[in-house]
């Protein structure tokens, strides 16, 4: 309401007219709702523009003598408001829809308006006024209109110079400006309104959605189905595919991008029973009701498959076609249900599909959140467990004391351990910047569903308050001058078009938090062109700007060693030819070359003054073997280091593609791209124990992304026997990490000696895996190694002789 300035002097009035240019009480009753220009426009779903009024009252608000009136965002002396007169009444919590301009586009009809004009509105900005009278107002600033006791309300949009306090924000041909859920009406456009798509609902409680089951709009009373009549106690709808009319609920949430719909919760009529769900999305490409509307929905049971029908996700339960009728209008909410310490428990795991079995919440963690798929549910004080990335997405716990690392993650130990507690956050708007360990504090609210890449997520209304846990990017210890040290590093598909500012921070982990290593072994290092798929496979120019990069940045000039894969037959990125390789330093240590290495020739080892050494360096180990189909090769070298030799393979195994899901629908998942990599794992132990044939005492490291955990099979066939050892299992469980996927801090990297390297140290490097910025998706590794002179007793004496040299060096 605006009430009229009392007289109290010319001098004071313009006072108060130039401080507040709009003074007005709160309404209780009729209001403007919602306004829209854009309808017909270019892009536009709705044909016509639209306002929407609304009454909070409890009585029927008559509209006769009013009138809907609007001017342009920036008025001219010239400019007049245009007017549309009104005659009827409000129901009590209900609204009135007022039609005015049709455009030539849009393909959706308004619902039946319950008044229509002429006035064609900007889609972007301008302004709407509820006006007692039907002769047009003639104020032009806020603080006239402010003054004119005629408006009753009054929404300034876009850029509007009329408006009360600030305007909303700008709208579009696809976007309206909604009243928030309650009705505020605190005088202030911007805090009372939000910007999201049009929802116009009329009298009867009509809106768009873009199908019609042919519910009776003058009988909008409850069906005969509720929510948890459409949830089941299973993961699928017992009315798959079936309509249902009328189902009750108030709208909890909506969703104005992607999957566009929006969510409703049963609040009166609930059962009794933890495993069915109160809550439901309906899907529609139309507009949808407003938050706090209390509807009726009719529509078609739909399990809807994120990823596709034949993928291994679960399903998303969906009213389809919906149709809705608007009861009233500013209901209060259903309070979330607080979401913390689910069990330990996964999934049942019945040798296939899990989408009959009945739920058991009170057993397994994700049964419970498929009992609340819909619902409105909230996470207090969520810890992040996987950083925030480009898709508004970050994960969370909700078991914090689970499986913790020392860093703020969750560590994954084992199939049988799969982190119940992990829960995937998705945000509609910006989400902050956030790395593991950091916390959401306060309450996170929004409705649980079933998302791709990552399943059960709970789609964020309202995010609690982002703290920084000031995560730190470590540096790794210093070695020794009689030390060689040797790290793996996956530097993400790098090729020379990148930004320089890539090259520039690989460079940084390189030289400052990896030390400059002696021999650093890299995964996915692209052709001189990228993904361009034109029969290019050198890689000298990807190399060289690295190498560059690594010398501007005070490092060594690193020389390299690589082979050209065959074109496209390595696997990865389309035209990419992703490939293996190393960096040395010239200074520290010496590579021993031997002609003959191409993609298709096999190393062999051979005896050399009886050690072993190798027919070709570097060579591809065993390239023609079908375990490598479609796979980066391993590549072995052959260095020097203090006049002992030492055999360093670098690794890029098969991808984890084709994997079922872990969270989805059959239990336990199959782990197809195991069989590959288990032969893979096969060949290289094969190579290795040829070395070992010839010489037990040989120094023998496998570098690289092996693609598997440190409790896979393929990890099993290189170390079972005890001849060659995975360092990773050399730390503290809860520091054996690289890589952080779906909120579990776990290990593809890895660093394989032989056993007879007893004097080591290892770190995996924590600079990427668990930050938002990243240079790379994996954290690299190092080890800082006292090679093997072969006879364990010389290596006594050797390393006693090189510990008092590096005492006198301090």
């Amino acid at each position: 309401m605006r009430p009229t300035l009392p007289v109290v002097g010319t001098a004071v009035a313009a006072l108060v007219l130039a401080a507040a240019p709009a003074v007005a009480a709160p309404s209780t009753d009729a209001l403007i709702a919602e306004v829209y220009g854009g309808g017909g426009n270019s892009g536009a779903t709705l044909k016509q523009d639209f306002v929407e009024l609304a009454n909070k009252g409890t009585t029927p608000f008559a509209l006769d003598g009013f009138s809907v009136q609007y001017i342009s965002a920036s008025p001219g002396a010239s400019t007049q408001w245009g007017v549309t007169p009104l005659t009827g009444s409000i129901a009590p919590g209900k609204t009135f829809l007022v039609a005015e301009a049709k455009g030539t586009g849009g393909t959706v009809d308004l619902p039946a308006p319950d008044a229509t004009g002429t006035i064609a509105m900007s889609a972007t900005g301008g302004t709407i006024a509820l006006v007692s009278g039907t002769t047009a107002l003639t104020c032009k600033t806020a603080a006239d209109c402010a003054a004119d006791a005629r408006v009753k309300d009054l929404v300034g949009y876009g850029t509007a110079a009329v408006r009360e306090a600030t305007a909303t924000g700008a709208l579009s041909n696809t976007t309206s400006a909604s009243r928030k859920a309650g009705l505020p009406d605190t005088d202030d456009n911007s805090a009372d309104f939000a910007v999201g798509d049009p929802t116009s609902t009329n009298s009867k409680g009509e809106t768009t959605g873009g199908g019609d089951p042919d519910p009776d709009p003058e009988d909008p009373t409850p069906g005969d189905k509720r929510i948890h009549d459409i949830q089941g106690v299973s993961r699928i709808s017992p009315l798959l595919g079936q309509k249902v009319t009328n189902v009750p609920g108030v709208v909890t949430g909506v969703r104005t991008s992607g999957d566009r719909g929006f969510w409703i919760q049963d609040v009166t009529g609930q059962d009794n029973d933890p495993r069915t769900s109160e809550g439901v999305f309906v899907y529609t490409s139309g507009s949808a009701p407003a938050v706090g509307d209390s509807v009726l929905v009719s529509g078609t049971i739909a399990e809807y498959r994120p990823g596709g029908d034949t993928g291994s996700n679960q399903t998303l339960t969906e009213i389809t076609s919906p149709t809705t009728i608007t009861l009233s209008k500013g209901n209060p909410l259903p309070a979330p249900v607080v979401v913390k310490n689910v069990p330990a428990g996964y999934l049942p795991a019945p040798g296939g599909s899990i989408e009959q079995l009945p739920l058991e919440p009170e057993k397994y963690a994700l049964d419970y959140y498929e009992s609340l798929e819909g619902t409105l549910v909230q996470v207090d004080d969520a810890r992040v467990v996987g950083p925030s990335n480009t898709f508004g997405e970050v994960w969370v716990t909700v078991n914090p004391d689970q499986n913790r690392t020392q860093r703020g993650g969750t560590i994954y130990t084992g199939y049988d351990q799969p982190n119940s507690g992990r829960l995937k956050i998705k945000t509609a708007g910006p989400l902050p910047a956030a790395n593991v360990g950091d916390v959401f504090t306060g309450a996170t609210v929004g409705a649980m569903e079933y998302t791709n890449f990552g399943g059960y997520t709970l789609a964020a209304l309202s995010l609690g308050t982002h703290v920084s846990s000031n995560l730190q990017r470590e540096i790794t210890a210093q070695q020794k001058e009689s030390e060689l040290s040797v790290a793996t590093y996956n530097v993400e598909n790098l090729d020379p078009s990148d930004p320089q500012e890539k090259f520039d921070r690989l460079a940084d982990g390189v030289t400052t938090n990896l030390r400059s290593p002696d021999v650093l072994v890299l995964e996915e290092i692209q052709d001189n062109n990228g993904a361009t798929n034109d029969g290019v496979v050198a890689a000298d120019q990807t190399l060289q700007k690295f190498s560059d990069a690594i010398a501007a940045k005070g490092g060594p000039r690193y020389q390299w060693r690589q082979i050209d894969p065959e074109n496209l037959k390595d696997g990865g990125e389309p035209g990419g030819n992703i490939r293996v390789g190393f960096f040395f330093n010239p200074q520290r240590v010496s590579f021993v070359d031997r002609p003959g290495g191409d993609f298709k020739t096999p190393v062999q080892v051979v005896k050399k003054n009886g050690r072993a050494a190798l027919s070709v360096s570097p060579g591809r180990i065993d390239p023609l073997n079908d375990a490598w189909t479609a796979s980066r090769k391993p590549l072995a070298g052959e260095f020097k280091f203090r006049g002992r030799t030492v055999f360093v393979v670098a690794n890029h195994f098969n991808s984890k593609g084709g994997d079922e899901a872990m969270h989805g629908r059959n239990q336990p998942p199959t782990r197809s791209s195991e069989v590959q990599r288990a032969k893979q794992a096969a060949a290289l132990k094969a190579f290795t124990e040829q070395i070992r044939a010839i010489d037990k005492g040989a120094n023998v490291v496998l570098a690289g992304d092996l693609n598997d955990y440190q409790f896979s099979p393929a990890l099993k066939t290189l170390t079972g026997d005890g001849n060659l050892k995975a360092l990773i299992e050399t730390l503290p469980v809860n520091e054996r990490y690289s890589y952080v996927f779906e909120g579990s801090s776990q290990t593809l990297d890895h660093l394989v000696m032989s056993k007879n390297i007893t004097r080591f140290s290892y770190d995996v490097v924590h600079i990427n895996a668990e930050f938002a910025d990243q240079a790379s998706d994996h954290d690299p590794q190092i080890v800082r190694a006292r090679p093997s002179t072969g006879d364990a007793n010389v290596d006594k004496i050797v390393f006693a002789l090189e510990d008092i040299l590096d005492c006198l060096k301090k």
